[in-house]
């Protein structure tokens, strides 16, 4: 949670409400780019004049904040955090504060904030015919684990549930795996990169030993080339540019943002974010991926939560209109719904997939063609197995 003694200021939207599908993208000479030791900024006026927002600093006790209508953008000084359109990021790189003026890097303008305010300009963003699920673990890698049952349980029981509300909508769906068997982290982005105008949709439920009480959602998307992941306190730039980058950086962003605000609008949870991670399903993919963390196993109320059939129906979906919401960005072209908008309906209207679980296979003929047959290990029984390691077992660590 953000603490009181954090300063905040706030780029808001005029009051007159001028709307950012209308705005003029000011001319590159319009641009002024601020280096400080090598690395490219922009001032918060020049990013305002841009999106026609109002830049205002205005200081209220131990925060500065500007009230207005609406606020899109609200940066902690000295921060990566951020809150956009109502809902939490985080920058690559923090906000810093030089000669009186705030700046915000230039990556962050491009790769974060952008593909946010503007998803719908982001170019073949909604471009999907295929949508690759993956339900993290499976088999002797049980993942994160709590008194009512397996990460890999959960995860997959939230695919299947996914599942049939794509396809009702006409997307063509591809799970990683049918059944509780191990999928090799690389099979799993092979099989999206192999699929027709694919996006990626990895689901996790979260765990940690630091922080029993930690609870809420958060989602990540590959981290940009030369930049930190959300979970990096420091790194060197000889590392930062050892780091590969991705060519749908913003398709990437621009999923998760559709996604989370559906999960934040329809599901009450602590808002953990939309982040940056080098996890190997996001750095071995080449289509737009994201990894969501579904609640922590680790939080007695939590894990309750999601040990409830009903509840991972909802979650999964709140998951299936937000990519809904993704997919209408190449076909409507207009800003997708936020937070604010799903919480003003009065509820999300029920729709019950028919799950034949006598009929789900362990793996589908689909997934043999993409790949091939020798990709897949033979399933193994979990107790016969050694322990495998999570996702974070194979990102890249600068």
């Amino acid at each position: 949670m953000i603490r009181a003694v954090k300063r905040w200021f706030t780029v808001a939207l005029l009051t007159t409400c001028i709307t950012l599908a209308r705005t003029v993208a000011l001319a590159a000479d319009d641009w002024q780019v601020i280096k400080i030791n090598g690395h490219d900024y922009l001032s918060v006026d020049n990013i305002a004049r841009f999106y026609r927002l109002l830049a205002e600093v205005a200081p209220s006790g131990a925060k500065i904040r500007l009230e207005t209508v609406m606020n899109p953008l609200e940066f902690v000084r000295g921060s990566r955090e951020v809150m956009i359109n109502g809902a939490r990021c985080w920058l690559c790189f923090p906000l810093i504060e030089q000669n009186g003026k705030f700046l915000v890097s230039r990556t962050d303008v491009a790769k974060t904030i952008e593909p946010q305010l503007r998803p719908h300009r982001v170019p073949n963003a909604g471009k999907v015919e295929t949508v690759v699920l993956d339900p993290g673990h499976g088999g002797h890698d049980r993942g994160a684990v709590c008194r009512y049952g397996y990460e890999k349980d959960f995860a997959l029981d939230v695919a299947r549930k996914l599942r049939p509300l794509l396809q009702a909508k006409g997307l063509r769906v591809i799970m990683t795996r049918e059944g509780d068997y191990f999928v090799p982290l690389e099979v799993r982005a092979q099989i999206a990169n192999a699929a027709r105008n694919s996006i990626f949709v990895s689901i996790h439920f979260n765990a940690t030993d630091r922080d029993p009480n930690a609870t809420g959602f958060e989602i990540f998307s590959f981290t940009p080339r030369g930049a930190p992941s959300t979970s990096d306190d420091w790194v060197t730039p000889t590392a930062l540019s050892m780091q590969a980058g991705s060519e749908v950086d913003g398709q990437s962003m621009a999923l998760s943002a559709c996604i989370y605000h559906s999960l934040l609008g329809h599901i009450p949870e602590f808002d953990r974010g939309i982040k940056r991670a080098r996890f190997a399903v996001l750095r071995l993919t080449r289509v737009p991926a994201v990894l969501i963390e579904g609640g922590f196993l680790t939080e007695r109320g939590e894990s309750q939560l999601i040990a409830k059939k009903d509840w991972r129906g909802k979650l999964a979906q709140a998951i299936g209109v937000g990519i809904e919401n993704y997919h209408a960005l190449g076909v409507k072209k207009q800003p997708p719904m936020l937070v604010a908008d799903y919480r003003r309906q009065t509820k999300l209207e029920p729709t019950e997939p028919v799950i034949q679980e006598e009929n789900l296979k362990e793996v589908d003929a689909s997934l043999i063609n993409l790949v091939g047959k020798s990709k897949f290990a033979s399933p193994t029984p979990a107790s016969t197995s050694p322990a495998s390691s999570s996702p974070d077992s194979a990102v890249i660590v600068p």
